[in-house]
């Protein structure tokens, strides 16, 4: 399995005033009443899901093996200072050093509050195997201090790449010596329109420098929806799938002592399933068992590692019927919630292979619905963009 990264910077205290101040932040900005993770998650893909790419607009990418992060850019209207912050999934924050993104229109000035998605990934050069921390950003809840989460896919995305990714890499390519401080490379990640799938499959997947973990679907004319969005398909292939739980170990007892476990023997593995929180506090229940053999409790023991009470992402060996271990994910602060295992249990038997999910019907109205609005659909952003591409004109967004 890939590695995942460590998350880069420095940790804000919880429940300081710092962290209570940039959550309130955050979510004014977003315009929630609640100050959890901002973040959208995606849905497993479903036979049912076919329909919605045959009648509704998709953009498909492939769905990077990494750590999710928001990107917060965080600029005092009044002294200009920008202090830039990473937000993981347990909703905590981490400031930066060395990063800054200029204004868009000014590029002296600091870019005014931002908030982006994306993920953090190892990349490894095949040839030198040199490993790259990247930020590969998607998708754009504010930018300079405006709330667009509203606007379709669209428009965030050409907003994303014009008013936050542009400047910065042009700051860059001016100013080389700047990106020795950078904490990471930041690259905007590359998307198609659904029925272009096989480009993903046959060029950019092969062509990765990091993990892969199946594709995801974006709807286009959707908002950007904080938590579940069922406009976000993520698909893998039904025997890829998996889930996280909580591991927990149960030793049996020493039998002399009948009370006390014997942390020499062979524990059972048990798997734990969130059911939500109550008065701030998770809930678990027992789901199943994690089949470890032996020779691997022997590797774990050796690793002198915490195992108990660790997030754990596990898949379906449907040989020998039986969960298995993928690795652990202590980037998660908690393992699916049961009503997304019953959906992923459900992907996992009403799955769709690949070859479903590839353009094998072109004669149909889905293919026909796109081959005739080409010229004004999806990417009507890039055929203006490419009418500003002589030097010193720059693509208009509309705000």
């Amino acid at each position: 399995m890939p590695r995942i990264p460590d998350l880069p910077g420095f940790p804000v205290p919880p429940r300081s005033e710092q962290e209570l101040w940039l959550k309130s932040t955050v979510a004014r900005l977003c315009g929630l009443d609640h100050e959890r993770f901002p973040g959208s998650q995606p849905v497993s893909f479903s036979s049912k899901d076919l329909q919605k790419l045959e009648s509704q607009d998709f953009w498909v990418a492939e769905k990077s093996d990494g750590v999710r992060v928001l990107l917060f850019v965080n600029t005092d209207l009044q002294t200009k200072d920008q202090a830039v912050y990473l937000i993981d999934r347990h909703n905590s924050f981490r400031m930066l050093n060395g990063i800054f993104f200029p204004h868009f229109e000014t590029p002296s000035m600091p870019l005014r509050n931002t908030i982006v998605d994306g993920e953090l990934v190892i990349d490894v050069d095949p040839k030198t195997k040199r490993e790259i921390l990247r930020y590969l950003v998607f998708d754009c809840l504010v930018v300079d201090d405006r709330n667009i989460m509203a606007k379709n896919l669209e428009k965030r995305y050409g907003h994303l790449q014009e008013w936050f990714y542009k400047p910065y890499a042009k700051m860059l390519k001016e100013f080389p010596q700047m990106a020795i401080l950078q904490p990471f490379e930041i690259q905007v990640k590359p998307v198609k329109l659904s029925y272009h799938v096989d480009d993903v499959f046959n060029i950019d997947i092969p062509n990765l420098q990091h993990g892969n973990d199946g594709l995801i679907y974006t709807s286009v004319n959707t908002p950007y929806v904080p938590g579940t969005d069922p406009n976000i398909l993520k698909w893998k292939p039904p025997s890829e799938n998996s889930i996280d739980f909580k591991l927990i170990l149960r030793f049996p007892s020493l039998p002399a002592r009948p009370r006390d476990p014997d942390f020499y023997a062979k524990p059972v593995f048990e798997l734990h399933v969130w059911c939500g929180d109550r008065n701030g506090i998770p809930q678990y229940e027992m789901y199943d068992v994690l089949r470890v053999e032996d020779d691997e409790w022997d590797r774990m023991k050796a690793s002198g590692e915490q195992l108990d009470e660790r997030i754990v992402e596990v898949h379906w060996d449907p040989a020998k019927e039986c969960w298995r271990l993928m690795r652990f994910r202590d980037d998660k602060p908690a393992g699916n919630h049961k009503t997304v295992v019953d959906a992923i249990i459900k992907s996992i038997a009403d799955g769709v292979e690949k070859d479903e999910v590839r353009p094998c019907f072109k004669d149909g109205d889905w293919y026909r619905r796109y081959d005739s609005t080409i010229d004004t659909f999806v990417f009507s952003f890039w055929h203006v963009q490419r009418q500003y591409e002589m030097p010193g004109k720059r693509a208009p967004v509309n705000p």
